[in-house]
């Protein structure tokens, strides 16, 4: 809290407001392997990707309006990138777009692109809610978090791929090639409650020098809250942006360490009109995501047990969660583990895992089994079962059972609606050729279930 001196002297009042200022919060960025220029370029690489997923609003009048609130946050001083020593930089290139969805969301990609939901739009009660939502977005991207998380995701094969970048080429699909991906879903797009408490101190500090009323921001994140209960289109916003703990009283405190100033929760006039419009926009954008929404939702309440019991096979045995049901394949050593809404019914009968374990043998006729060409096999014939599956690490050498095994990780497109994929195939050579697992978990859950699947591949054991 600043309390000012008593005097009249603008020289005094002056130097009271420059010791409130000195109050505020110094934010740091994280670790980062990424320069800001490689943020940008990822940015922009992946947009097209985020166009096609979701389907762009292309309405001049909502667009404009977008902008127009963007610009008014650009003017803060916080809207600059931060430097290490916490002082700021330049702006980054930010762009904002609307994209069509049922779903209460937003997110930002690295290096500038915004992208807020239609039903975020509708939700927001005043311009200051929108405004509010729109900077703590920017803030993500001024502080860094995408690369930030990314840098901590892989430290061994980053640094030397980042060094060895080729201008011209894609980086993202060169980061694709060891496991980090941007996408809508991704979960480099989903920030922890330190990130998200950084987000609303930053974001407030954008709203209150275009003069909106930071606790507007907490507002809408309560709103939200209450609502959960009511509607399942919020559980991905709020997941996405997990509460800090102390939301509105983080934000209350810090409005006490700002200049004082009259705030308003409505500059433009426009928002009410705006709203209404958005309100009556249909909620399909594009084919694609026409058919997300006929797709079932991945399945929050399916998350495997951390108490295992154990399945013993005709050569094999290993531990599964107990909440998961075992579904023999043919034979004793080819079966499905997933819980009940991890078997997923096409719109033609046929049914795929979406969300479980696999385990069976691999075994090329005629051959002596060999590691590595035989897994490389099994890759091939997974993709041709599956044409959207494609490689996303390279293989790497783990134990099994003290044999040596691979670990390889692909994507492919998830059964469950706006989703992608993680399917983690460890493979190893026994006498009856290729003995193989596949651990299936959409994309936004499999960072939840990895300890579990790491546990299981511990307690695989051979006859």
């Amino acid at each position: 809290m600043c309390f000012r001196a008593a005097g009249t002297a603008i020289l005094i009042a002056l130097a009271a407001a420059g010791n409130c200022l000195a109050e505020i919060k110094q934010l740091r960025p994280g670790f980062n392997l990424f320069t800001p220029r490689q943020d940008v370029q990822i940015g922009k690489e992946a947009v097209p990707e985020i166009e096609r997923q979701m389907g762009l609003v292309r309405n001049p009048e909502l667009d404009g309006y977008l902008n127009l609130l963007l610009r008014k946050l650009e003017e803060s001083r916080y809207a600059r990138s931060l430097e290490p020593d916490g002082s700021r930089a330049g702006m980054f290139p930010f762009e904002i777009h609307a994209v069509y969805g049922k779903n209460i969301n937003a997110f930002s990609l690295p290096g500038g692109p915004i992208f807020v939901n239609t039903a975020a739009i509708a939700a927001a009660e005043n311009e200051a809610q929108l405004a509010g939502v729109i900077a703590h977005e920017m803030s993500h991207i001024v502080l860094r978090h995408p690369t930030n998380q990314a840098s901590k995701r892989n430290l061994v094969a980053l640094p030397a791929l980042l060094a060895g970048a080729l201008t011209g080429n894609s980086l993202l699909g060169q980061l694709a090639q060891i496991g980090i991906v941007f996408t809508a879903n991704s979960a480099l797009l989903k920030f922890s409650r330190t990130d998200e408490a950084e987000a609303d101190y930053n974001g407030a500090e954008i709203m209150a020098d275009a003069g909106y009323d930071p606790r507007e921001l907490a507002r809408f994140f309560q709103h939200l809250e209450e609502k959960t209960g009511q509607q399942g289109t919020l559980v991905q916003f709020l997941s996405d942006h997990p509460n800090p703990g102390n939301r509105a009283e983080a934000i209350d405190e810090e409005m006490r360490e700002l200049p004082h100033r009259r705030y308003v929760t409505d500059e433009t006039g426009q928002f009410l009109r705006i709203r209404d419009m958005v309100r009556r926009l249909p909620v399909s954008g594009s084919p694609s995501e026409r058919a997300r929404e006929a797709a079932p939702a991945a399945p929050g309440e399916a998350a495997p047990s951390e108490i295992l019991r154990r399945f013993t096979g005709r050569s094999f045995s290993l531990e599964y969660p107990e909440n998961w049901q075992v579904h023999r394949d043919g034979s004793e050593d080819a079966i499905t583990i997933a819980p009940a809404q991890g078997v997923v019914a096409g719109p033609n009968g046929q049914t795929s895992i979406g969300y479980g374990i696999q385990v069976n043998y691999y075994a090329p006729e005629g051959r002596d089994p060999d590691l590595q060409r035989d897994t490389e096999a099994l890759i091939r014939r997974l993709e041709q079962n599956n044409p959207q599956m494609r490689i996303g690490r390279a293989a790497r050498t783990i134990q099994v059972d003290g044999n040596m095994a691979l670990l390889s990780t692909l994507y492919s497109r998830s059964p469950y609606g706006n989703e992608r994929e993680v399917d983690v195939v460890v493979t190893t050579a026994r006498p009856r050729g290729l003995f193989y697992v596949v651990f299936i978990a959409p994309e936004s859950q499999f960072d939840s279930v990895q300890a579990i699947f790491e546990k299981i591949v511990r307690s695989i054991h051979f006859d």
